[in-house]
């Protein structure tokens, strides 16, 4: 269209073709700083309006990426300052008069490793577009370049766009959505290619560990093949695992073509922690069809300067993590008695939340903003995650299909029904689409359901949905009285974490934040504090010395009866023919597994 023009930035020269072009560079990454440059075309107005989005689709919270953007300046072509101001936290507005060509220059410091943020340092550079970029209201449509200018000339770029031709380290994004749904790893990171299915497919690891690469690819592909069945197909021609290796890190983040994930460097000998890793990858894999494609109306079309509210994460997220624990098991990376193990935990988990009575995981969902990624100490007390209870919500579903049509029909035939109806076309659905589709699979009305487990506060009736398959969940108690603390040693100090609402500890007025001291007059830690308990039975009074505040302080407290802290799936005694057959269409082996 225009002829080039040239901007220099840092001594970096760069040509400019299309209407929005976007140059990232890092002359000094051991300073955290990216350097970004912005040229456009065109605009037609003369005032120009930029903004930064404050979130990220797939995490749920306002994160005011806009405090890292610092340096912000605006040139004509003729390297000519146009006058600007900042409107709100993450709203700039240049004075650009008649100027055909506007360019922006901009710095943020980058320094916290997660899969939602950015992180630069002298061994690699990781970013999130929608913490990075500056969008242009009312050109969100047009396509977009992207130019990497890395600090090392050996330094390589690994993202899910499509690479400009003829252009180097140059990459294309159909619209600013598209970008916002593309991460890019910059450096020394390992590139293992490989192929599923007829499609191209890359694990790019940044970061040392005790991975072994080939059984990791052999399990990628098997959990590929196996989410591709389900959906009939693989909606991409490229798809990206960025996998970031650190020390006590775990998370994920979806995209359309792409996922981040940060794992333990040396969590993959374990088997449990390499099948939770494999579950994370089967998670956010998951996710390319469930909330990528299949998304709720309120996140069909993204508002990146304010929340997004809708009450169906619970199906978004809880539901892939359903099947986040089904397909590795349905892949053959574990058995059906690991699958169970790893329910047992998180029934366990589920149960041990009090929150649980207090929110309704649609409240959950419609709350995530404000609660779920900001824990307190009482969060326990007054939450519930709609991961975690959406799941157990998904188990029932899932059971409650299987028995009504004998196997024949089952949750998966709601995610199918949710990708064609929906999906496909990328139609956001809305809450009362989403209870219609599971009915017409279910075949029943599931308005009680609903009101009762999604919409309410009942218990879940676990064992109601597992007799047919024969099937019951067992509790198991401690062994110590009930005092209701958590504690952890801090700096050589025992804090406590948590107190449970209504508990004893509650009741006496023990708070969150106090240092215990001692019990009956003697010193106790967090490695003894269970033990000291056995010594004591229900009902029995005890006094626990603790420092509130600085204030040294006695609190007499009266225990209570055990409380259940475990909870195992176990087979029925003599189970039926029926059952027995539910059971092995259920998890393909006989219901003797569990035995």
């Amino acid at each position: 269209m225009t002829e080039a023009i040239a901007i220099r930035f840092n001594t970096q020269v760069q040509e400019v073709y299309p209407l929005i072009h976007y140059w990232v560079a890092m002359p000094q990454p051991e300073n955290h700083l990216f350097e970004v440059t912005l040229h456009f075309v065109d605009y037609p107005l003369p005032i120009l309006d930029l903004k930064m989005p404050v979130w990220t689709p797939g995490s749920y919270l306002v994160r005011e990426y806009a405090k890292n953007l610092q340096d912000f300046a605006a040139f004509s072509d003729k390297e000519t300052p146009l006058p600007w101001r900042k409107v709100s936290k993450n709203h700039w507005q240049v004075e650009k008069g008649d100027a055909a060509k506007v360019i922006l220059r901009y710095r943020v410091f980058a320094n916290e490793l997660s899969v939602r943020t950015n992180h630069l340092d002298a061994t690699h550079a990781y970013f999130n577009s929608a913490a990075l970029f500056l969008r242009i209201p009312g050109w969100q449509e047009k396509p977009i370049h992207i130019t990497i200018v890395p600090p090392h000339p050996e330094w390589q770029v690994t993202t899910g766009l499509p690479k400009v031709a003829g252009q180097n380290n140059t990459f294309l994004a159909a619209d600013f959505d598209t970008l916002v749904d593309s991460p890019f790893e910059i450096g020394n990171h390992q590139i293992f290619d490989f192929e599923v299915l007829g499609k191209s497919h890359e694990l790019a690891i940044w970061g040392q560990g005790n991975y072994q690469v080939q059984q990791m690819l052999t399990d990628f592909k098997k959990i590929i093949e196996v989410e591709a069945e389900m959906f009939g197909g693989l909606p991409y021609e490229r798809y990206v695992f960025i996998l970031h290796l650190f020390n006590q890190a775990y998370g994920g983040l979806e995209h359309k073509n792409s996922c981040s994930l940060i794992y333990h460097r040396f969590g993959f000998r374990n088997q449990d922690k390499y099948d939770r890793f494999i579950q994370l990858v089967a998670h956010e894999f998951f996710h390319l069809w469930n909330v990528k494609r299949i998304r709720p109306k309120a996140l069909e079309v993204f508002d990146y300067d304010q929340e997004n509210y809708t009450s169906s994460l619970w199906f978004c997220e809880g539901t892939t993590s359903y099947y986040d624990l089904a397909i590795p098991l349905r892949a053959g990376i574990y058995n059906a008695k690991s699958y169970l193990n790893h329910l047992n935990q998180e029934i366990t988990k589920y149960n041990n939340i009090p929150g649980r009575k207090v929110q309704p995981l649609s409240e959950s969902s419609f709350d995530t903003w404000i609660k779920l990624y900001r824990p307190d100490s009482n969060s326990p007390n007054s939450q519930i995650s709609y991961y975690l209870k959406g799941e157990m919500v998904s188990l029932l579903l899932d059971l409650l299909i299987r028995s009504r049509h004998s196997n024949q029909l089952s949750l998966d035939n709601v995610m199918l029904k949710m990708w064609q109806q929906f999906g496909q076309a990328e139609i956001g659905y809305t809450s009362e689409q989403l209870k219609e589709t599971i009915e017409s699979v279910a075949g029943i009305d599931l308005s009680d359901f609903f009101n009762q487990y999604i919409h309410g506060l009942d218990d879940l009736p676990f064992n109601q949905y597992l007799e047919p398959f024969g099937v019951q969940l067992v509790e198991e108690k401690d062994e110590e009285p009930f005092l209701g603390v958590k504690t952890k040693t801090e700096y050589g100090r025992e804090i406590i974490k948590f107190v449970e609402i209504g508990s004893p500890a509650n009741i006496a007025g023990i708070d969150p934040g106090d240092e215990l001291l001692a019990i009956d007059g003697i010193k106790v830690g967090t490695n003894l504090l269970s033990e000291r308990l056995k010594d004591y039975l229900p009902n029995d009074t005890i006094e626990i010395t603790v420092f509130h505040q600085d204030e040294l302080r006695q609190y007499c407290v009266s225990l209570a009866i055990q409380q259940p802290t475990k909870y195992q799936l176990k087979s029925v005694d003599h189970p039926s023919l029926t059952q027995q057959d539910n059971f092995a269409g259920w998890l393909g082996v006989s219901l003797t597994t569990i035995h």
